[in-house]
């Protein structure tokens, strides 16, 4: 008797229909987005550059001191992307030897696909030479002879630049693999990447709630700061080597 009773109590919870949504077909997706603005140059390919600059033949090829001042503080010009799309920027000042040159051109020939997508640099050919002594020499004598040339690069500085008609997600693969093989940290960004990282930037500066930031600590000297800090933390607060 009681088995019955409820059979019947749920009986009348039951619904005479059941209605069924089938929903697996209807998915929305955002439209493609539109490179019909793009155009592929008729060398999609980075250029070789030379090991060696050209000098007049009348000219004997100048020296150069180190100028770390080349390689230290952040890039204020060559910082943003030309073709708003992908690259590969420096998290930190470096040189580029001839050598560097080579493997980002051959490995960014390798992955490349020259009907849609092309490649520019955006760093100048090895210019600053680099001396060096021959092995068992004696100290003096003058300074070395040339040995190579190189580029130097500080942070923030834009290497090369991948355009065309693809996504991130087609060249990250290859600036990746160019970024971790370059002498100093570097990393692959696209225009997206970049304004998002500046936007958080700005917005950590306006919503700090610690007094005590870098700047404020090396300005007012606080613990002695001074005596244990280079003029370049003073210039830049300790965020630049």
């Amino acid at each position: 008797m009681l088995i019955r009773t409820i059979k019947q109590s749920l009986g009348f919870l039951r619904p005479e229909c059941i209605q069924v949504t089938c929903n697996a077909g209807i998915k929305y997706f955002p439209p493609p987005k539109n490179y019909d603005h793009i155009e592929i140059p008729e060398r999609p390919r980075l250029r070789m550059f030379e090991k060696v600059p050209q000098y007049p033949s009348n000219l004997k090829p100048p020296k150069m001191q180190k100028r770390l001042r080349y390689m230290r503080g952040p890039e204020l010009l060559h910082n943003k992307l030309q073709l708003k799309q992908y690259g590969v920027v420096a998290l930190g000042g470096g040189r580029l030897a001839h050598e560097h040159f080579e493997m980002a051109r051959l490995v960014i020939a390798r992955h490349l696909d020259m009907k849609r997508m092309f490649a520019i640099w955006r760093v100048d050919p090895p210019w600053q030479p680099v001396t060096k002594k021959g092995q068992g020499q004696r100290m003096g004598g003058g300074k070395g002879a040339i040995d190579h040339y190189v580029t130097p690069i500080k942070a923030g500085r834009i290497i090369l630049e991948v355009g065309g008609k693809c996504e991130y997600a087609e060249a990250r693969h290859m600036l990746k693999i160019v970024a971790e093989r370059l002498p100093f940290k570097a990393k692959a960004v696209s225009q997206e990447i970049m304004e998002k990282e500046e936007q958080e930037e700005k917005w950590k500066e306006e919503n700090n709630k610690n007094p005590y930031t870098m700047k404020y600590i090396i300005q007012n000297n606080m613990g002695g700061c001074h005596k244990m800090l280079s003029p370049f933390d003073h210039k830049w607060h300790g965020k630049y080597l």
